[in-house]
């Protein structure tokens, strides 16, 4: 009896509805997005997300996850944050300098694998490259290679934030290279990204200020609030374990209110804070939400941002093939999403890639 009632207090603090660092999620919500209607633009929608998702190995300060990306996408988890170093000309998953036993390739087929059995569903995913003392001048150019080759022209590569009908069984790509243009561009969008943690309480308070701009701001404007952190005196899992609850709270006092909190993005979600953020879509499915009366009729243009970068070649008025007409005609029922800068710095200008996809998709 004492090891039964100490084996459940085990789980206990190793579970909660905030927080779960166990091998597989008590959430199961792997269609949450069929229900909502094609016109709605991403930056509209609550959206669950992990940071570093592929962090699984390592030690105690290294680890961000404990959930494999399978898991994570049938809980319902529905933006990846996938850290690459070129090694031996393959693009490779890493966290700082430890390996983490997967290859981009890899990665795009089990996300793509899910989105079959689950057509319904869309993945933002963001691709970065882990911290290199200086750019690899050939990882851009493995990053266009490998979206190609394993894309299956289901990988939305333009720069402008589709809407939901759009993307339908889709990967989204988020991009954050120097130079080349390959999906929509991370630093131009609403970011909270405090990631370098020195006051528990202090990040908290900047994740929860960035969730109300989202939830009171621009519906144009996408959103990207980090939950998670690191620092010299805490680590991912303690760092989650103080603001996961926290934030858990925080959505709890707005539930079954019509709010939109952008994309929370969280190292070691639980199975109700999950729930919270995906729930708040409901009053887009109930169809208790519609777009105001007033709201005018404006096409997605392509956003011109980072200086006076040229327009993709991802747009219609470069690449001789046509967009599938799809249900783009009920896009007109929302406004165009925009891209917003985090900062005012200047960007250097990128370049677009030579080659031709079809627009929207590789």
């Amino acid at each position: 009896q004492g090891a039964c009632s100490s084996g459940g207090m085990e789980v206990q603090c190793r579970r909660s509805a905030a927080f779960d660092c166990m091998p597989q999620p008590a959430a199961c919500c792997p269609d949450w997005m069929a229900g909502l209607p094609d016109a709605l633009p991403l930056s509209r929608l609550s959206i669950p997300g992990t940071h570093d998702s592929l962090s699984l190995f390592g030690s105690r300060r290294l680890r961000c996850q404990s959930w494999g990306l399978e898991a994570q996408l049938a809980a319902g988890v529905r933006f990846l944050d996938v850290r690459c170093k070129l090694a031996r000309g393959e693009l490779h998953i890493y966290h700082l300098c430890t390996f983490q036993r997967a290859s981009l390739r890899g990665v795009l087929r089990r996300t793509l694998r899910f989105l079959r059995t689950h057509p319904g569903e869309a993945v933002l995913m963001r691709i970065k490259e882990e911290l290199p003392i200086l750019p690899r001048p050939g990882f851009a150019a493995q990053l266009h290679r490998c979206l190609l080759e394993e894309g299956q022209g289901r990988v939305w590569c333009r720069e402008e934030v589709p809407t939901l009908g759009q993307v339908r069984g889709k990967i989204v790509v988020l991009e954050a290279l120097a130079r080349e243009v390959l999906g929509i561009p991370y630093e131009q969008l609403s970011i909270s990204d405090a990631w370098n943690v020195l006051s528990l309480e202090r990040k908290w308070a900047r994740a929860r200020q960035h969730l109300e701009r989202a939830a009171g701001g621009d519906p144009t404007t996408m959103h990207l609030t980090f939950c998670s952190g690191n620092g010299l005196f805490t680590c991912p899992e303690e760092v989650a374990r103080f603001v996961n609850p926290r934030c858990y709270q925080h959505l709890r006092r707005h539930g079954g209110q019509p709010v939109r909190w952008g994309v929370v993005i969280m190292d070691f979600p639980g199975a109700g804070l999950l729930r919270l953020i995906v729930e708040s879509n409901a009053p887009w499915a109930s169809g208790h939400i519609t777009a105001a009366p007033s709201t005018p009729t404006v096409p997605l243009r392509q956003p011109r941002g980072r200086g006076d970068r040229r327009r993709s070649r991802h747009s219609s008025t470069h690449c001789p093939h046509r967009c599938p007409s799809g249900r783009d005609d009920t896009i007109k029922r929302c406004p165009a999403p925009r891209l917003c800068r985090r900062t005012s710095a200047p960007v250097e200008q990128k370049r677009v890639s030579s080659s031709c996809w079809a627009p929207g998709s590789l």
